[in-house]
């Protein structure tokens, strides 16, 4: 079923018009998203997956939880989205795997001196060249669609992290204390990478209109990006290997 069809077909599951009302939503957040694939990634697929996602955040919607309507969607029509880019990963594996590699080799690096690890040190240590590596970051920058709860490529197995009114106490307690070391973790980040991070995530802004605020180019911005996912992937290893 293509989205125009989906569409169509809300009336018959939403009588009081909150869905319809909030399908502006899904296409504004497929768009957003949109702005960090490659074109290979179908606008309409996102759509599709978004207004699933709205559906079930129709059904599921409890209000006495506290958050609108139009926040708790949101949630749910993101990952949706997420969920179906997923599903057909155009990452080939070899990116994930030198990704989690450049992870792996900044942890030790920075618990081994208790600084911030310096490109450079990062790529003597995995013994290529700096070029190389920040070739790794920006593969890395295109590849990801920032989350933790993405399956590991050979265990399959994620994060739950808990998205739903049905989520228990307990479950959603453990949430709860992700995004505070998440939170914690970004606000420790070097100061230009927090920063693109924040442009980049709370701002909405593209590669390109972050690195016009910051005066370099937008494959530079890349590379800064890469190198914030993958420092921050070396942090948040505990939560990783749960």
């Amino acid at each position: 079923m293509n989205a125009h069809a989906m569409y169509n077909e809300v009336t018959t599951v939403d009588p009081d018009g909150v869905v319809a009302a909030n399908a502006n939503l899904v296409k504004r957040i497929a768009f957003h998203l949109m702005n960090r694939l490659p074109p290979s990634v179908q606008a309409e697929d996102l759509i599709q997956a978004g207004m699933i996602g709205l559906l079930e955040a129709h059904k599921h919607y409890d209000k006495s939880q506290g958050a609108s309507f139009e926040t708790y969607a949101g949630i749910r029509v993101r990952g949706a989205m997420l969920d179906e880019i997923r599903r057909s990963d155009w990452t080939p594996r070899s990116v994930h795997r030198k990704s989690r590699e450049a992870a792996e080799v900044l942890r030790d690096i920075e618990q081994g001196s208790g600084r911030e690890a310096k490109a450079k040190v990062v790529a003597d240590k995995l013994g290529i060249a700096l070029s190389a590596y920040h070739l790794i970051l920006t593969e890395s920058s295109a590849a990801h669609i920032f989350s933790f709860d993405q399956p590991d490529e050979h265990t399959g197995e994620t994060i739950a992290l808990p998205q739903s009114a049905e989520a228990s106490p307990g479950d959603q307690v453990e949430y709860q204390s992700f995004r505070e070391a998440l939170a914690m973790s970004i606000k420790n980040l070097p100061e230009r990478e927090a920063l693109v991070m924040s442009l980049y995530y709370d701002d909405d802004l593209n590669l390109r209109e972050i690195g016009d605020i910051l005066g370099v180019s937008e494959s530079r911005v890349c590379q800064i990006h890469g190198q914030a996912l993958v420092r921050l992937k070396a942090r948040m290893t505990e939560w990783t290997m749960k």
